[in-house]
């Protein structure tokens, strides 16, 4: 159907053939789009996109809500010969004008009550033009889609020209752009098809966030490259999960999922039908997998990856499932554990910083060729930034991580940004922002505060301080104030003593 190079060619030609087969089920109301209806879409996205003056290689943002036709629009994009570049929906206009500002996209798309800050944004960051996605897929983008003719030819693509852009914090405080390659998404996702089994027989509960790399390309571009079905879900709904789950044969989530699903009294029953849970984004207890496996009779899947790599490892699907590992490097991908001071290997059961190579490893940062040199090898590996330690049988387990990392509910946050908002609140001296064990979202955002002497400075002032100029799950769910940060010898503040006087801080 399309150029063998092409990302849009791999993941069609499952339903080649199959144009009434079912793609998406709509949960809200159940709605179904076929595969051909939505290669069709997609198609007039592209020509709607050209029509706009896209050339190859320009981006094109999206911040819109969770909608069959920001699907649409990402193939559609691809087909373009465009960079696919969708942003968070909990961003602020003050995060999104960053992001603009430095990928400089040629289309961005928001959602409609949004338009009158964002369009101002946009301007000022050089944007060409502005189109809005709604709930019920209102919107100008949808009309412009329904203005075009289905049949757009694909613009070539070479293997490592870029099909998207994802941003991923720094510990600097400033975003990288991930330039992820036709490539890497491509074999991927066809091996995550294999690996877990996928076939057009499957049926996978899509209740992820699609401007994330687990719920846009491994959910995703799997279900198409399988030629399966999906059941769309807008967002994370325990009840209506487990009323899915009769007609359904897979689900992706992060730890949260599987710690809420536990809470309902039908998941036993729900999930006979079901034949793989995977999990991933953040750390999965032991005790939850352990709890899951009780309840369903099913282990889940624990898989690791990142937004500049996708999925590295994974648990194999025949074969034990060990609780606290994110499993084997998959096929085609190496892994290795390295001295983070020496970067020499090290020998099985040592724990160093582990680096990956592999098709699935990104081109770099984009606009960032400093970093880049930094964190990606001459030789194609890449340092994670992550601490592990690989067992005798090349099982993954992942000890730690970049110290300032936290995930919460399968999202990265990094301290320095929250900090610099924090420490530039009225009556503020300094703060130091960790992450702290929760029974919900795995990790949760705390800040330690120092105030002025006399300053009025709570708890309150600080979260309101916060409010309007940081996602909400970058916000502190507790703020301590204390008199003074704990520090070593050298003057530098030692988080790991936080981490450990306030591990128990959320979980009674």
């Amino acid at each position: 159907m399309y150029d063998q190079n092409h990302l849009a060619h791999a993941i069609s030609c499952a339903s080649d053939g199959r144009h009434d087969a079912t793609f998406l089920t709509d949960a809200r109301n159940g709605k179904v789009t076929t595969y051909g209806d939505f290669w069709a879409n997609a198609e007039r996205m592209a020509a709607a996109l050209v029509a706009l003056g896209l050339k190859p290689g320009d981006r094109v943002a999206v911040q819109a809500p969770k909608e069959p036709a920001m699907l649409e629009l990402y193939v559609g994009t691809v087909l373009a010969g465009g960079v696919f570049l969708p942003l968070n929906t909990a961003y602020t206009p003050d995060e999104v004008s960053y992001f603009l500002g430095d990928a400089s996209p040629h289309v961005f798309v928001c959602d409609p009550p949004k338009l009158d800050a964002l369009a101002h944004v946009a301007q000022n960051t050089g944007v060409g033009y502005v189109l809005t996605l709604g709930e019920g897929e209102s919107g100008t983008l949808t009309a412009a889609r329904d203005a075009q003719r289905a049949g757009f030819i694909a613009v070539p693509r070479a293997p490592l020209d870029l099909a998207a852009i994802l941003y991923t914090s720094g510990t600097t405080g400033r975003s990288k752009g991930a330039m992820l390659t036709h490539r890497a998404l491509a074999s991927n996702s066809a091996t995550l098809r294999d690996y877990w089994r996928f076939t057009n027989s499957d049926v996978l509960i899509h209740a992820l966030p699609i401007f994330h790399t687990h719920g846009l390309f491994v959910a995703t571009n799997v279900t198409l490259m399988a030629g399966g079905a999906a059941i769309f879900m807008p967002g994370f709904d325990a009840g209506a999960i487990i009323d899915a789950m009769p007609q359904a044969t897979a689900l992706m989530g992060v730890p949260t999922f599987y710690t809420r699903l536990l809470q309902d009294d039908r998941l036993a029953e729900a999930s006979r039908n079901m034949r793989l849970f995977i999990s991933g984004s953040a750390p999965l207890l032991a005790d939850t997998h352990a709890q899951w496996q009780s309840v369903t009779g099913h282990a889940i899947l624990e898989r690791y990856g990142m937004t500049e790599t996708n999925m590295n490892t994974s648990n194999p699907y025949e074969g034990e499932r060990r609780a606290g590992t994110v499993g084997l490097p998959l096929p085609g991908v190496e892994v290795k554990v390295c001295d983070p001071e020496t970067g020499r290997d090290l020998p099985t059961g040592g724990i160093g910083m582990l680096e990956v190579r592999g098709d699935n490893v990104f081109a770099g940062y984009w606009q960032m060729p400093e970093k880049t040199a930094e964190e990606l090898r001459d030789d194609g590996w890449f340092i994670t930034g992550d601490l592990a330690m690989i067992d005798a049988d090349g099982y993954v387990t992942i000890v730690g991580r970049d110290k300032d990392l936290i995930i919460t509910g399968g999202f990265n946050v990094y301290p320095k940004e929250v900090e610099g908002v924090i420490d530039d609140l009225p009556g503020v001296v300094e703060s130091a922002v960790i992450g702290v064990p929760h029974p919900d979202f795995g990790e949760a955002v705390v800040a330690v505060v120092v105030a002025a002497p006399g300053a009025s400075v709570d708890e309150d002032v600080i979260i309101d301080g916060m409010s309007h100029g940081l996602a909400k799950f970058k916000q502190p769910k507790r703020v301590i104030i204390v008199d003074a940060l704990p520090r070593n010898t050298m003057g530098k503040v030692q988080k790991s003593i936080m981490r450990e006087t306030y591990a128990d801080l959320l979980m009674g």
